[in-house]
């Protein structure tokens, strides 16, 4: 009785190789947080230094970064996330756009300060002191912006 074949295997997925003008982009290690080269085009990194393999975002995906509270590494996230948790420390960042922050100067030492946007107040991380910054606009604030 004849045994049945198995049915050929796919082919591999053809080379494409990296664009000729050599473009890369950069993300940062999933794994011992290096910033990482590629070649645009590339869907994951294997980094050379952890072997950790990180997945590149889909083509398109804006991408913003902040420093942790923390621990002060700097973390890449997708850009309009509202928050991003720290994979060395667990901190939890808040991640505030441009336009959902606004500055006061600090009522004590006049240190320049950075506070969500509708915030009453704001204390300062230098003196301690807390700085009202109300709904309406502070004198302190108006200065800054003229």
């Amino acid at each position: 009785m004849p045994v049945p074949l198995a049915p050929y295997p796919a082919p591999p997925a053809p080379y494409t190789p990296p664009p000729a003008n050599g473009a890369q982009s950069q993300l940062v290690c999933s794994g011992c947080r290096n910033l990482l080269l590629y070649p645009v085009g590339a869907t994951s990194v294997c980094c050379a230094v952890c072997n950790a393999v990180t997945a590149v975002p889909p083509p398109g995906t804006e991408m913003a970064q902040l420093v942790c509270g923390g621990c002060h590494t700097l973390l890449m996230y997708i850009r309009g996330a509202t928050s991003v948790q720290c994979s060395c420390c667990h901190t939890v960042n808040l991640a505030l756009e441009a336009n959902q922050v606004a500055h006061v100067n600090c009522g004590n030492c006049r240190m320049l300060l950075m506070y969500q946007y509708g915030a009453r107040s704001v204390k300062c991380a230098v003196c301690n002191f807390v700085t009202s910054v109300g709904v309406t606009t502070s004198t302190t604030e108006q200065k800054f912006n003229t």
